[in-house]
């Protein structure tokens, strides 16, 4: 006993204190649980995921201002897939065309897509597409690469 004071005074202080910490720790906490678990109850989902589903994309390269098939071309074919904890993950795939030019890819999400084509004697092709269809084709006309003296 110090100057009169015991330590049991002490003691509700300072579980007022620790009381009143824990309670700003849960309120917190609610306001932002709250909302997301309404918000899971009704169904509603934010913008970027109403878009899912995939599409079904046919690739057809051609080249030169004849428009001839090109055979063995490399098409890539690349996305981003929405991740809530971490970053977003880069997803690529990669095909060759057939004799007829063309490129079946299956299952590739909706969204922003970037397209790639790399073919011998050609200039090489990229361009960002918005997939919106179940299925949908692309055309490709690739150019002569420019001459060099």
């Amino acid at each position: 006993m110090i100057a009169g004071i015991t330590h049991s005074e002490h003691l509700p202080s300072r579980t007022r204190q620790r009381g009143c910490a824990v309670s700003i720790c849960l309120f917190a906490l609610s306001a932002i649980l709250v909302p997301l678990l309404l918000s899971a109850q009704t169904g509603d989902k934010p913008a970027k995921e109403k878009q899912e589903g995939t599409t079904k994309l046919r690739i057809e390269v051609t080249a030169g201002s004849e428009g001839t098939p090109v055979e063995g071309a490399s098409v890539y074919v690349k996305w981003n897939e929405d991740r809530k904890l971490r970053r977003d993950k880069k997803v690529e795939q990669n095909w060759k065309t057939n004799k007829d030019g063309f490129v079946k890819v299956p299952d590739v999400p909706r969204g922003k897509v970037l397209i790639q084509v790399i073919a011998p004697n050609w200039k090489t092709f990229g361009q960002w597409y918005d997939l919106d269809q179940d299925e949908q084709t692309i055309k490709i006309r690739l150019q002569k690469p420019p001459r060099w003296y």
